[in-house]
């Protein structure tokens, strides 16, 4: 066993509620092959083949950080943001966790001419450059930087375009899915039972509201990037 395998278990994964799906009415045709039963009307997931799937994409991930490759982490969902910047923070990733910003990927360009201003603005806040305008100025750049910093913190070190993105809600962030279809770029999505699960390269079917499962698949990320890295 590689120093960077990491245990995926499926006790685990049962006690974060991973495998609970949405209500049978919301089923995506698609996801068939991933429900093992239901319970309370809702769509239990078969966390055999998420661990399956979920094995593939970690090693797809240990591969792309050997090489030195970036991963951009996408949770805009409001119970999981916190997590998700948390964990991409860990594994000095970029990430977005407040809404997708249309053009993102499709219009990178342009969007870098935006961080590299809100980076300079920041410098000059920071050095104290702006102190020759009045007060009235000063804040109003203060406020211009505060909403940039939402916009762009996550991104600020990327210089290029991501090699793949792990986006934890690919109906919420349907933008992003297909900017990054768009752009060629690989997709790691976690699918719910309502989600077209070929919609993403390497789906890891699994509960996408509960916090515990997303903190469960963000944490084995977590772990084969920083193991990876040694």
């Amino acid at each position: 066993m590689e120093k960077e395998d990491v245990k995926i278990s499926i006790e685990d994964m049962q006690k974060a509620g991973v495998n609970f799906g949405h209500t049978v009415s919301k089923l995506h045709p698609k996801m068939k092959p991933y429900v093992i039963g239901i319970r309370n009307n809702v769509h239990l997931i078969d966390l055999d083949k998420t661990a399956k799937e979920f094995e593939r994409a970690l090693k797809f991930i240990r591969s792309l950080v050997k090489e030195n490759k970036t991963i951009l982490f996408v949770g805009t969902k409001i119970q999981v943001k916190e997590l998700v910047r948390s964990a991409a923070n860990e594994c000095q990733a970029p990430y977005v966790v407040e809404r997708w910003l249309g053009g993102t990927l499709t219009n990178f360009e342009t969007l870098l001419k935006r961080v590299d201003y809100f980076k300079d603005l920041e410098s000059k806040i920071r050095s104290g450059e702006l102190e020759k305008y009045t007060k009235k100025e000063r804040m109003n750049f203060e406020k211009e930087l505060q909403s940039l910093k939402i916009k762009f913190e996550g991104i600020k070190h990327l210089t290029k375009l991501p090699d793949a993105v792990l986006i934890f809600d690919l109906k919420k962030d349907a933008t992003a899915v297909r900017e990054a279809k768009r752009k060629g770029i690989k997709i790691i999505g976690v699918v719910d039972t309502n989600i077209d699960p070929t919609l993403a390269d390497y789906p890891i079917p699994a509960n996408d509201d509960a916090i515990s499962s997303v903190k469960y698949i963000l944490d084995k990320v977590q772990e084969v990037i920083l193991t990876t890295r040694g």
